[in-house]
C-alpha cells in the first residue's frame, strides 16, 4: 500500500512511499482510508520528532475492508471514522473496533475525518466540567480545531459560551458557531465569572482563566498552544471570597478510550444532520500534506485541514 512516512530528508519531514499492508489483530478492523485530518500536535511534535519510516496520523475516515476476526465492530463495507495513535496516513489502517464510529449513510469521509481528535477531545473535556445547561463556559483558543468544536458543543449543551481568541478576525465566525460573547483583547480576560473553562492555550491564559472560576467551577487543561508554563501568583489558589472548591483537571484523549465508538457515531450523526460544522478550512490531496502542515504550524489555518487519500 501507499502511505505517508516520516522522512527527515524530505520537505515537511514526510514522503509518499510503498509500505507493507497492516496485519490486523483479532479485535481490529481493516479500514480502506478515504480522508485524513491534520492536528496541531502531529505537526509540531509527532512528525518532526518521529522515527524515520513510521506512518503517523491519528484521524482517518473510510470504509471497512475486512471486519474484525473476533466478530466485534461493523461489517465489511461500513463507512467509519477512526481514532488511533498512529498509522492513519495510509491507504489501509488496522483499527481496534472500540476506536471507530459508524457514519450515517451517504456521509462524505472528508466531513468525518476531522472528528476523532478535535471533536472527541472537545466533547469529553466539556463533560469533565459537568452539567453546563444555563451556565457560563469559557473556551480559550476558540479559533482552533478543538476550540471551534467546543464552542458548538457547549452551545448545543445549553451553555452561555464565551469564546476567547487571539485573532479578532475570527469573532464573527465564533458568534455564528454559538458564542454569546467573544474576547479578542488578550489578557486579562474582561468578562464576568464563569462556571467552567476549557483551556486550549496554557501558560498565562490558563492562570487568567482559572481566576474567573466561580465556586464549584472546573477548568480543564486540554491544550498547550502557548508553549510556556503556568505560574500562579500568591493567593490565586486561596478559597476565600466565595471561590472555594474550584478544580483544575488535565485531560488526554488516548487515556480515555471507553465508549469512543459510541461518541464517534454520535458526533458523525450530528455532523451529517448539520448540527455540527467541522470547520474545514483547507481540503486537498494528501500529496499536498507539506503545504497543509506548514499553514497549520504557522497558525494560518482556522479550523481543520482535511486531505483526500488519492491513488
Amino acid at each position: 500500500m501507499r502511505a505517508l512516512v516520516i522522512d527527515h530528508t524530505a520537505p515537511g519531514h514526510l514522503t509518499l512511499a510503498d509500505v507493507p499492508d497492516p496485519e490486523p489483530a483479532p479485535h481490529e478492523a481493516l479500514v480502506r482510508v478515504r480522508a485524513i485530518s491534520l492536528n496541531a500536535g502531529e505537526v509540531h511534535f509527532t512528525v518532526p520528532l518521529g522515527e524515520n519510516g513510521t506512518v503517523p496520523g491519528w484521524d482517518a475516515a473510510g470504509v471497512v475492508e475486512r471486519a474484525a476476526a473476533d466478530g466485534s465492530g461493523p461489517a465489511a463495507g461500513t463507512p467509519v471514522t477512526t481514532l488511533g495513535d498512529g498509522g492513519a496516513w495510509a491507504e489501509l489502517r488496522a483499527v481496534p473496533t472500540s476506536r471507530l464510529g459508524v457514519l450515517p449513510e451517504g456521509m462524505p469521509a472528508a466531513l468525518a475525518a476531522p472528528l476523532p481528535v478535535a471533536a472527541l477531545s472537545a466533547l469529553r473535556a466539556l463533560r469533565r466540567i459537568g452539567p453546563i445547561l444555563g451556565r457560563r463556559i469559557l473556551i480559550t483558543g476558540a479559533g482552533g480545531g478543538v476550540g471551534r468544536f467546543a464552542v458548538q458543543l457547549a452551545a448545543l449543551g445549553g451553555a452561555e459560551v464565551i469564546a476567547a481568541t487571539g485573532n479578532p478576525a475570527q469573532a464573527d465566525d465564533l458568534r455564528a458557531l454559538g458564542a454569546a460573547e467573544v474576547l479578542t483583547d488578550g489578557l486579562p480576560y474582561t468578562t464576568a465569572p464563569v462556571y467552567g473553562v476549557l483551556d486550549n492555550v496554557g501558560g498565562p491564559h490558563l492562570t487568567a482563566a482559572y481566576d474567573l472560576l466561580t465556586s464549584g467551577g472546573t477548568l480543564v487543561a486540554l491544550g498547550h498552544a502557548s508553549g510556556v508554563g503556568e505560574e500562579f501568583a500568591f493567593g490565586a489558589l486561596f478559597g476565600n471570597e466565595g471561590r472555594h472548591n474550584r478544580s483544575l483537571v488535565t485531560y488526554y484523549l488516548l487515556d480515555d478510550i471507553e465508549g469512543i465508538d459510541a461518541d464517534l457515531g454520535w458526533l458523525a450523526a450530528r455532523t451529517a444532520r448539520g448540527d455540527l460544522d467541522p470547520q474545514i478550512s483547507w481540503h486537498d490531496s494528501w500529496t499536498k500534506i507539506a503545504e497543509a502542515a506548514e499553514l497549520l504550524a504557522d497558525r494560518r489555518l482556522g479550523g481543520k485541514a482535511v486531505l483526500d487519500v488519492t491513488s
